[in-house]
């Protein structure tokens, strides 16, 4: 007997939250980090919560918030936040084939939707279920979960920009909620390629000006996974 579709996508959603809680513990930090950093970058709780429900990209918002409050040119505020956001297109390749099945306007939420910590949790194992009921409530429990998490303590983190002591170091702690997200990710091959000739160009040109070393670090780390990819796809090919 075939499972109802209501009941496949609930069970997807089920599995998918779970596996994705422990993750979404350490969005917390890293929420309350960007929260006080636009607020201490002179954005009102307005401006604020409106970059982050348009943007939701932390590492976007972050890296471009220095930009902004220096009167950076537009252009490079621009492209900056493509090039923080580059990685994306890799973790939508790779995640692309679950969601076959899955109807267009699924298919934009999830992609407006897609962060770091789900693509870690639900790229491979939506790859290995046909039911595609199943596989969009696999990542959208998460997904929507990651959404309501990152609104919610950004929003406490903007208001407590001036209580909060300093002695607390919760940018320290962001940084190791990050590294919690890479470990997994880096168990896929490209993934940890990308990641390796990122980060060793971020520090050979971390002296270029207007932070443009790490702009070049993020599009040589994209290009040396996509090389890896294609190189692993023709080493399956017969």
């Amino acid at each position: 007997m075939s499972v109802p579709a209501t009941s496949s996508f609930m069970l997807g959603a089920r599995e998918g939250f779970a596996a994705f809680l422990p993750v979404s513990v350490g969005l917390v930090p890293w929420a309350l980090v960007m929260g006080m950093a636009m607020s201490s970058h002179g954005f009102s709780p307005v401006e604020a919560m409106g970059m982050n429900l348009i943007v939701f990209a932390g590492t976007a918002q972050l890296g471009t918030l220095p930009l902004i409050s220096s009167d950076a040119p537009l252009w490079l505020i621009v492209v900056t936040a493509l090039a923080l956001n580059l990685r994306f297109v890799i973790f939508s390749a790779a995640i692309a084939p679950g969601f076959h099945g899955v109807g267009a306007p699924q298919r934009w939420l999830s992609g407006h939707l897609l962060t770091d910590g789900v693509f870690a949790t639900c790229a491979e194992r939506m790859l290995q279920v046909d039911d595609p009921r199943w596989r969009l409530g696999f990542y959208l429990a998460p997904s929507l979960w990651s959404w309501l998490l990152w609104q919610s303590f950004t929003l406490i983190g903007i208001f407590a920009a001036g209580v909060v002591p300093a002695s607390w170091s919760l940018e320290f702690m962001a940084t190791i909620a990050l590294i919690v997200l890479l470990v997994p990710m880096a168990r896929i091959p490209p993934m940890l390629v990308a990641a390796l000739a990122g980060g060793a160009a971020a520090t050979l040109l971390r002296g270029m000006p207007l932070r443009l070393g790490t702009v070049a670090a993020i599009v040589i780390g994209i290009a040396a996974g996509f090389l890896a990819e294609h190189l692993e796809h023709k080493r399956r090919q017969p």
